[in-house]
């Protein structure tokens, strides 16, 4: 245990370094690689910094639905998210079905423009797929009900084929650094 004198400062709180939430839908996967005999049973590995959550198991099924939501602290909003398929199996390692690395930059970016009193619906960015990034098609930063949403669809890597859809939302804490 390390001690502090009066001099010293304490060490910062978690919330005095925290920029806020990042949450990020998984919304569903779409023509997954088969890796069981006619199917696959995924579910998606989230990866940021320290930080790994994943979704739920869904059996037999190479067009899942997850819709569900994953929600990061952001430290760094350098980081990228790493976004891993595997399919679930009981009696062996689970078997990797591609994978594909998110750059969250330019949706901070654009969270960090004025964007308060736009109409809802307005497109604020729109990044295209290239060699640099996983994406499938255009992608479009909006202003939506109040809220900067990024959607996404990922051309899974190291794979034969698969795409995985997904949503950012911000979430504002009170009391942590922001943006």
């Amino acid at each position: 245990m390390e001690q502090y004198s009066s001099k010293s400062e304490p060490p910062k709180s978690l919330m005095e370094n925290l920029l806020g939430l990042l949450r990020v839908r998984v919304k569903r996967g779409v023509n997954l690689a088969v890796r069981d005999v006619r199917s696959s049973d995924p579910y998606v590995l989230l990866k940021m910094g320290k930080q790994k959550l994943k979704t739920r198991v869904i059996k037999k099924d190479v067009n899942p639905e997850w819709n569900e939501d994953i929600t990061f602290s952001v430290l760094d909003p350098n980081l990228p998210i790493l976004l891993i398929v595997y399919d679930h199996d009981t009696f062996s390692k689970d078997d990797k079905m591609g994978d594909a690395e998110i750059e969250i930059s330019p949706f901070i970016e654009a969270l960090r423009s004025n964007v308060t009193g736009l109409p809802s619906g307005t497109v604020i960015s729109r990044i295209q797929p290239s060699k640099q990034n996983c994406l499938a098609d255009e992608s479009c930063i909006t202003y939506t009900s109040g809220k900067v949403i990024q959607d996404m669809i990922l051309r899974l890597q190291n794979v034969e084929c698969g795409e995985v859809e997904i949503q950012l939302h911000w979430i504002h804490l009170p009391g942590c650094k922001g943006l």
